[in-house]
C-alpha cells in the first residue's frame, strides 16, 4: 500500500470518528436538557413540603457559648 493510501484512509478514519464522537455528543447534550426540562415541570406540579426552621438566632446563641467555653478551656490549660 503507497503511502498516500495509508494516508487518506487515515483521514477518512479519524473524520468518520470524530463524527461518530460529535453526533453521539450532540444526542446526548439533547437528551439531557429535555430531561432537565421534564424534571423541573414535575418539580413544580408537586407541592413543597413546610417544614420548620429553627431560629437563627437561638442557634447562633448556643453555638457562641459552646465555642467561648472550649476556648476558655484551652487558654486555661495552655498557659
Amino acid at each position: 500500500m503507497p503511502i498516500s493510501e495509508l494516508m487518506s484512509k487515515g483521514i477518512e478514519l479519524m473524520f468518520l470518528g470524530m463524527g461518530t464522537v460529535f453526533v453521539f455528543l450532540a444526542v446526548l447534550v439533547f437528551a439531557v436538557s429535555k430531561m432537565s426540562e421534564l424534571a423541573q415541570k414535575f418539580e413544580k406540579s408537586q407541592p413543597q413540603p413546610q417544614t420548620s426552621q429553627p431560629t437563627m438566632a437561638a442557634t447562633n446563641n448556643d453555638h457562641i457559648a459552646a465555642i467561648s467555653a472550649a476556648v476558655h478551656q484551652y487558654r486555661s490549660k495552655h498557659k
